[in-house]
C-alpha cells in the first residue's frame, strides 16, 4: 500500500533539501520541485520493477480535481515526456510535470517515508493550505 500525504514545508526539513536539477528541456535550476534521496531510491527501484527505462521514461507528478479538499495528487510512471512537460532530473531519475499541475506543485518536495506504521510518498507542498485526513487531497 502506498499512501500520499501533503504537508507544508517547514523547519529544518525544508532547509535540508537539494535544489532541483532539470534535464534537457526542463525548467531553470531553482524553480520547480525537489525530490529527496529516499524518494529517488524508491522511484528508481519501482521503475526497474515496472521495466521502465530511466533514459526514456520517468515519474509523472500531477494534480487532479476532486478529493475531500478539492484537489488530489496524481503519481504514476510514464514511458516518455509530453510536449509541454517540465522535465526534472534527480540523480538519473526523470520527473515530468504538466504545465497545469506545475501551478500547484511549484516549490514542493517529494519525499518517501517507510516506518512500521506507514509507507509511501509524501508531498510536502508549501502551496497547500489544507489537506484532508487521508492525506491525498489538498486545497
Amino acid at each position: 500500500m502506498v499512501t500520499i500525504e501533503s504537508k507544508p514545508a517547514q523547519g529544518a526539513f525544508a532547509a535540508q533539501q537539494k535544489p532541483a536539477v532539470p534535464g534537457p528541456g526542463g525548467a531553470p535550476p531553482g524553480h520547480g520541485l525537489q525530490v529527496t534521496e529516499k524518494a529517488i531510491k524508491r522511484i528508481r527501484a519501482a521503475m526497474a520493477k515496472e521495466g521502465i527505462s530511466p533514459e526514456e521514461g520517468g515519474l509523472r507528478l500531477g494534480v487532479l480535481g476532486g478529493g475531500c479538499s478539492g484537489l488530489s495528487y496524481s503519481i504514476k510512471f510514464d514511458t516518455q515526456p509530453r510536449e509541454r512537460d517540465r522535465i526534472y532530473e534527480f540523480d538519473g531519475v526523470r520527473v515530468f510535470v504538466d504545465p497545469k499541475s506545475f501551478l500547484y506543485l511549484h516549490g514542493m518536495t517529494l519525499d518517501y517515508e517507510e516506518t512500521l506504521m506507514r509507507q509511501g510518498f509524501n508531498f510536502i507542498n508549501p502551496n497547500s493550505t489544507h489537506s484532508c485526513g487521508c492525506g491525498s487531497s489538498f486545497s
